[in-house]
C-alpha cells in the first residue's frame, strides 16, 4: 500500500525548456549512486541517501515506458517496501517527465493541481497549499500532505522544479514533519555557472 501511495504521489511532474544535454539515445540520463549519494548532472542535483536505506529504483522502473519521456530517477526506502511494520516506511522518490505530456501546465505551481487530486484520492489531506521554498539559493515550489493510518500519521512533502523541458518531482515521505524536513536537507542543487552545490534551508 505504501509503495502504491509513493508511486502515485510522484507519478506526475513539471516543466522547463528542452535541452539535448538531458537526452541520450536510451532516453533521459538516469543518474547514479556514488559513495552513498545519488548524482544527476543532467538535471543538476544530488541527493545524499541516508545510511542503511535500500535502493529500489531499478525494480520499480517500468521497462515498457519510453525513457525519453518519463523515468523514475530514484526510489529509496528506510527499509525494504515489502517488509511489514506498524511504523511509516520513510521514502524518497524522484521522477522526471517531459512537459509535452502536460501541455496545460505552465508553472511548477500548476503541477500541484493534479498532484493534489492524486493525494486526496489516496486519502491524504493538504496541510499546506503550494508555496515557494528555498533549497539553498534555488527557489522551488513545495506542497505538504498528511494521512492518518490507524495509530500513525504519514507526512509527505513534494517539491517540483522546471528543468530542461521536464517536470522533476521530489517526493519525501516520513512519520513526522521533522523527519520529512531532515530528508529534504539531503537535497542539493548544482548551479553549473557557479560550480557549487546549494543545500536546503
Amino acid at each position: 500500500m505504501l509503495l502504491v501511495i509513493v508511486l502515485a504521489m510522484s507519478a506526475v511532474l513539471l516543466r522547463a525548456q528542452e535541452s539535448p544535454a538531458v537526452h541520450s539515445r536510451r532516453g533521459i540520463e538516469p543518474g547514479s549512486i556514488e559513495n552513498g549519494t545519488y548524482l544527476n548532472p543532467a538535471f543538476g542535483f544530488q541527493y545524499k541517501v541516508p545510511f542503511g536505506w535500500v535502493d529500489r529504483t531499478e525494480q520499480m522502473r517500468d521497462p515498457a515506458a519510453d525513457s525519453s519521456k518519463s523515468i523514475l530517477l530514484l526510489a529509496t526506502f528506510e527499509r525494504p517496501p515489502e517488509a511489514k511494520d506498524d511504523s511509516v516506511n520513510s521514502a524518497v522518490v524522484i521522477t522526471a517527465e517531459s512537459t509535452s505530456a502536460y501541455p496545460g501546465l505552465k508553472t511548477a505551481a500548476d503541477y500541484f493541481v493534479p498532484l493534489s487530486d492524486i493525494a486526496t484520492s489516496k486519502g491524504f489531506s493538504v496541510t499546506n497549499e503550494p508555496y515557494y521554498f528555498s533549497v539553498g539559493s534555488r527557489r522551488v515550489v513545495r506542497g505538504d500532505f498528511s494521512k492518518k493510518v490507524d495509530a500513525v500519521t504519514m507526512y509527505q512533502s513534494s517539491i517540483v522544479v522546471l528543468e530542461k523541458g521536464y517536470f522533476v518531482s521530489f517526493t519525501f515521505l516520513g512519520g513526522g514533519e521533522d523527519e520529512v524536513n531532515e530528508s529534504i536537507e539531503n537535497l542539493s542543487f548544482l548551479w553549473a555557472g557557479a560550480k557549487r552545490m546549494t543545500k536546503a534551508k
